[in-house]
């Protein structure tokens, strides 16, 4: 039976280090990725798209995967959920048609959306991954209304320990699928926050070689189909 490895988000980083380093696109790779699921995701016309974003890396990705949603002529609106964003990325996504939403706005869009995108955080809040302050207060506010719309997470549902699957507080949005990028962060593949991670979808983004000498935190059986 074949078996995932779930790697730690330190193995990751330093896998992804020399890539960088290389000035190889990861980020729009990823991007590119995670706006082909949003894709698929999406059987209405005129489609919705919500992306709540953070300042890390993660923002980058929704956002630059917004910039290719838009676009194409979807509608597209940024929630940002901390005082900075990706500066290249915003551009590029409000460039291409997406909207900057405000905090009042945050029910409303919700309820609207088709799909929405957890770009909140990412695997550097190994340490302390539960969200705080406006980020916290958004998705509190989203989670009630949730129905019909599907949760896409970039990379892992913020909020959860990127390394042992821990859920230190409940504020987390629950994701249909979660779009994973290099190689399985552990935490998706451990309880309690494998339950919050739905459908989880690896991209490959050229680091196999780099993972492959490397003891994974953690080994399970890949389900039956």
């Amino acid at each position: 039976m074949a078996a995932i490895r779930g790697y730690s988000a330190a193995q990751l980083r330093a896998a992804e280090a020399p890539h960088l380093a290389a000035g190889e696109p990861l980020m729009r790779m990823a991007a590119a990725a995670l706006a082909d699921e949003i894709r698929r995701l999406l059987d209405v016309q005129p489609s919705r798209v919500l992306l709540l974003i953070g300042s890390g890396n993660n923002g980058g990705d929704a956002l630059y995967a917004g910039a290719e949603l838009a676009a194409e002529g979807i509608e597209v609106w940024i929630l940002p959920t901390g005082p900075r964003m990706h500066e290249e990325a915003l551009a590029a996504a409000t460039g291409a048609g997406a909207r900057i939403a405000q905090k009042t706005d945050t029910l409303r869009l919700a309820r609207e959306a088709d799909v929405i995108v957890d770009g909140i955080l990412g695997t550097g809040t190994s340490a302390d991954p539960a969200l705080r302050g406006e980020a916290r207060e958004i998705v509190a506010a989203i989670l009630p209304v949730l129905a019909e719309q599907i949760v896409v997470a970039v990379d892992i549902p913020s909020g959860i320990g990127p390394d042992d699957g821990s859920v230190p507080d409940p504020i987390v949005l629950p994701a249909d699928v979660t779009v994973t990028f290099g190689g399985y962060k552990a935490g998706l593949l451990l309880p309690p926050a494998a339950a919050l991670a739905g459908r989880v979808r690896l991209v490959d983004i050229g680091l196999e070689a780099d993972l492959a000498g490397l003891e994974p935190l953690v080994t399970v059986a890949e389900p039956a189909d």
